[in-house]
């Protein structure tokens, strides 16, 4: 099911994405003229085993607003690559996917190949990975050079970064390719100036219609183990019923990224009043406050489990459990028991035991009324197609096939 189960350590950014200013009324979105970029995705056994610290650290950054252009986190189970052209003729470097960060640089594993199109612009590139114990960095050279997604899809003199090979191991992953938001860029290039992102850079070239993003995960113990990004729109295939759509939070800090407003119900039980948090595709689990996690401990039974960091509980515990319900924008999304429990199939990545039930819901570290009160990271998103709508401010979820599915 899964082509690879071993892939060394690695640093992933994790800001979340962020809306820019609405720049007109929301305008309907059609899956027409649009392009997929298929992802692989790859089990990490050798990565961090307590995620849910590192999710927890990387949330506890984001709240404090640490001022690094990304925040340091390990998701050291499942992670999702693109292969992605660079130069002309294109060489392939394998990206690990991140919404969290707008820089792509590569360089990690694989040296850059330089073609008639690279363009050295004399700028370095720094990004700092705050928000954990160590220190963490990426720096090298910014080129500017043809990026081929496929013959239909390339994007002329797009900013690369060439990673200094000896600050930079790879692991087999060659860099990063950052669709976030291109404030994010700020301060990450030695002339100080933001740097077009690959989104801005399809949209303004009319590579694609719309500047929006579509998003869809399997889970990783289903049959299809895939994800794909969708440039210019949403994959309608991929979609069962419509899709709602959010606009994004007024509410500070969760303004600054990709914020929505929600409440959280266990059955029929308020564990969390409507509150601001973010959608992260580079979080693991979906954190909630600790007033929430509380209440979601106690209503279901469960226990810490000190070699995991996440909640336990008992097959008995798990046939009684209720399913959580996300109210986003008049919407409600139901995550069903099995959708919260992590795939058991996968136990050992996290150093859990062989039949150990494990929940996917974490503490996010601090008490609800910080204006981040929750992420709905990729246990989340990989049971909804999400849509970012950077035009119209917005995000949309819709159900999948995978919504209800038991396969956890």
């Amino acid at each position: 099911m899964v082509a690879s189960r071993s892939l060394p350590y690695l640093i992933l950014p994790a800001l979340a994405f962020f809306a820019l200013s609405a720049r007109a009324s929301p305008r309907p979105l059609t899956p027409s003229s649009t392009a997929i970029l298929k992802l692989a995705v790859r089990i990490n056994s050798a990565g961090i085993k307590n995620v849910a610290a590192a999710d927890r650290a990387r949330a506890q950054a984001l709240l404090q607003d640490s001022g690094s252009s990304s925040i340091s986190a390990t998701n050291g189970v499942v992670i999702y690559t693109a292969e992605v052209g660079v130069g002309s003729p294109p060489a392939y470097y394998t990206l690990l996917v991140d919404t969290g960060s707008s820089n792509s640089w590569i360089g990690a594993s694989k040296p850059y190949e330089k073609t008639n199109t690279s363009q050295d612009t004399g700028n370095s590139f720094y990004i700092a990975y705050g928000g954990s114990n160590d220190s963490t960095s990426t720096s090298g050279e910014e080129y500017l050079d043809t990026v081929t997604f496929s013959p239909d899809l390339v994007i002329e003199k797009q900013s690369i970064g060439v990673a200094a090979p000896t600050n930079t191991s790879g692991g087999g992953v060659d860099g990063i390719l950052g669709v976030g938001p291109v404030d994010l860029t700020k301060h990450t290039i030695s002339n100080g100036k933001e740097v077009p992102t690959v989104m801005d850079n399809l949209y303004a070239q009319k590579r694609i219609n719309s500047e929006v993003l579509g998003v869809f995960f399997s889970p990783v113990s289903a049959d299809d183990d895939s994800g794909e990004l969708t440039f210019g729109g949403y994959d309608d295939s991929r979609i069962v019923g419509n899709i709602n759509y959010v606009p994004i939070t007024s509410t500070s800090p969760a303004s600054k990224y990709w914020g929505v407003g929600q409440s959280i119900n266990y059955g029929t039980t308020s564990i969390l009043t409507k509150t601001a948090g973010i959608v992260d595709t580079g979080t693991t689990f979906i954190l909630i406050a600790t007033d929430a996690f509380n209440k979601y401990r106690s209503e279901t039974g469960a226990t810490l489990d000190a070699a995991t960091g996440l909640l336990k509980i008992s097959p008995e515990q798990y046939n009684k459990l209720s399913s959580l319900y996300f109210t986003i924008g008049g919407a409600t999304y139901e995550l069903t028991p099995n959708a919260q429990i992590w795939p058991r199939s996968l136990n050992s990545d996290l150093d859990g035991t062989p039949d150990g039930i494990y929940l996917i819901v974490s503490d996010i570290g601090s008490n609800s009324g910080s204006g981040f009160d929750f992420v709905n990271g990729y246990c989340f998103l990989e049971r909804f197609y999400s849509v970012f709508d950077t035009m119209n401010s917005r995000i949309g979820f819709a159900e999948t096939a995978y919504t209800n599915v038991t396969s956890n």
